[in-house]
């Protein structure tokens, strides 16, 4: 989306909050921490060139240039570039990132066989099915042959599992709008309440690896990131002491890839190679 009135407004408004800079470090604590430990663990060592498509406002594009990769962010909203830009620029002399610019998934500004791995950690939630097929099938355009995909997705059943522990469901709104997601995987936000997110599509876990798939990609499986962690209320008593932290993230590991409950972690990656 090269330019901001081509996203949908409603998304354009929650996002224009601000509250993406720094989610992973207060609400979604577990989903950082994992993302950050699957990145670590799947991506190719640097300097391999990473382009991170929908990424945000630089949260793993940021350590990802500081150890060495070179890394090109893109994001379709406006204020997400200038806050990577700006942290980038925080950081030290001459910033880290190789770039930073607004745009579009389903048409990325680089040349075929560019990259040794994509992220799609967020345009596949806000893409209809034929949107979703086209931003797949250009980052195996752009990717080197063999080159590694990384795509998120919000898990079809996260909102029933978030709706519970968080009492949401309690409200006929928010009740109404888990069964949508349940029966479509189209979420909607009836209210405009930030914490009810806003309009995405949330995917069942086959799904997410037929759609990538059917884009050409080699599908090595697709993982659960915070699994039985997703809608801890207690995040801080797991994460900040260095022995829970780790128990915890053994847990979550173990089943990381267990297919009957999949579903039930909050996100889901998709590892394919080109």
């Amino acid at each position: 989306m090269s330019d901001a009135h081509q996203l949908d407004p409603e998304i354009l408004a929650h996002y224009e909050l601000g509250l993406e800079q720094r989610r992973l470090e207060t609400v979604g604590r577990v989903e950082g921490v994992r993302t950050r430990e699957l990145l670590q663990r799947l991506l190719p060592a640097p300097p391999a060139r990473v382009l991170d498509v929908g990424g945000g406002a630089g949260v793993h594009a940021l350590p990802l240039a500081r150890d060495g990769y070179e890394v090109h962010l893109l994001d379709a909203v406006p204020l997400h570039v200038e806050q990577a830009r700006a942290a980038d620029a925080a950081a030290g002399p001459g910033g880290a990132l190789a770039s930073a610019q607004v745009g579009d998934a389903r048409s990325l500004p680089w040349e075929d066989d560019h990259a040794d791995a994509v992220l799609l950690l967020g345009p596949l939630y806000h893409l209809d099915a034929e949107g979703r097929a086209t931003a797949l099938a250009e980052a195996r355009r752009v990717l080197k042959p063999g080159g590694l995909l990384l795509a998120a997705a919000i898990s079809r059943f996260a909102s029933t599992f978030d709706g519970i522990h968080a009492r949401a469901v309690a409200d006929p709104l928010f009740a109404e709008a888990c069964a949508r997601d349940v029966a479509t995987g189209d979420h909607r936000n009836p209210d405009g309440r930030p914490e009810w997110f806003t309009t995405a599509h949330f995917h069942h876990p086959d799904e997410l690896w037929d759609e990538v798939a059917v884009a050409g990609f080699d599908v090595d499986g697709v993982v659960a990131v915070e699994g039985p962690a997703s809608f801890l209320r207690d995040e801080g008593w797991w994460l900040d002491d260095p022995e829970r932290r780790e128990r915890l993230l053994e847990a979550v590991r173990r089943v990381e890839r267990e297919p009957s409950i999949l579903g039930a972690s909050a996100h889901l990656l998709a590892v394919g190679r080109a």
